[in-house]
């Protein structure tokens, strides 16, 4: 049980840790001494000083020794740092997390999706939709949602993973005009997701393969923001349709453990819909007509 409480809280040291890099003694209302600073961001000291706590009390904090502190402590923190709602939020859940024992990591949530989602997926055409697990995973798509994402379809089907498909694929920065902003947005979704579960295998293994492979997924993965910033339309720069501007939504799947449901639209006679529509066409799985029982195989006249 031990190792689990010390992973946790090195889980909640590391959060502070890259969150005090990122807040300037300016931006704290402190007057930086003279000399150059060797610490980007806060020292330990001055977030201590800041939060009413003393440095050796922050200190074991950050390095995962105290993984005790008090719901006033995490809050003192958050303040200090200038953490938003969902980054206070995801403190808080860590803090939590390291103060208690779990007996046994849970196991891997279900990759299966059921029957009716993928009957709803069909329903939905000519709109992309998908269904994906918490670690990005694709697990069900009608044809537009797996066309969309140019290329995607080339690869086995239990490597399709969205994240991976960002980080490594080559399309992926041509389909995306704001490629940067759509893989800060990824890679914060996973951090708040690794951050309150670091011991599930699925998570694990993503992102010990983006680290390995991406040197701008480790970049992203160290700054350790947890908040990703979502926006309702995404442009795609597709090689098969051209360009396309859609509304995205994401929806939690009832009964599952983290897969969500994901979907695409655009108003019915505009462009983009017209280029989506040709998607789903082309992207549509081509099948033989029944043979009619008039055909001349094998029948009399």
């Amino acid at each position: 049980m031990a190792p689990e409480q010390h992973t946790s809280g090195d889980e909640l040291g590391r959060f502070l840790r890259a969150r005090r890099t990122q807040i300037s003694p300016e931006s704290a209302g402190l007057t930086p001494g003279p000399g150059v600073r060797r610490t980007p961001g806060l020292r330990r000291e001055e977030l201590a000083t800041l939060a009413g706590v003393s440095i050796d009390y922050y200190t074991r904090i950050e390095r995962g020794k105290e993984t005790r502190p008090s719901p006033g402590v995490v809050d003192a923190l958050a303040r200090a740092l200038h953490l938003d709602d969902d980054e206070h939020q995801h403190l808080r859940d860590l803090a939590a997390r390291s103060a208690r024992y779990a007996p046994e990591p849970p196991p891997p949530p279900s990759r299966t999706v059921r029957p009716h989602l993928k009957l709803l997926l069909e329903t939905m055409r000519p709109s992309p939709a998908y269904v994906i697990s918490r670690s990005m995973d694709l697990l069900a798509w009608n044809a537009a949602g797996l066309a969309l994402y140019a290329g995607l379809a080339d690869w086995p089907a239990k490597q399709r993973n969205l994240a991976r498909y960002l980080f490594l694929h080559p399309a992926a920065r041509e389909l995306f005009p704001d490629w940067d902003y759509q893989v800060r947005g990824c890679v914060a979704r996973l951090r708040a997701q690794a951050g309150t579960d670091p011991d599930a295998p699925d998570l694990a293994n993503l992102v010990g393969e983006l680290l390995l492979k991406s040197p701008d997924f480790t970049k992203l993965w160290e700054r350790y923001d947890v908040v990703g910033r979502k926006s309702i339309q995404k442009t795609f720069h597709h090689p098969q349709v051209g360009v396309l501007t859609l509304s995205s939504q994401s929806l939690h799947v009832e009964g599952s453990t983290g897969q969500r449901l994901g979907v695409y639209t655009a108003e019915p006679g505009a462009p983009d819909h017209d280029a989506m529509l040709l998607l789903d066409l082309a992207a549509a799985p081509r099948t033989s007509p029944s043979p009619s029982r008039h055909s001349s195989g094998g029948l009399s006249r």
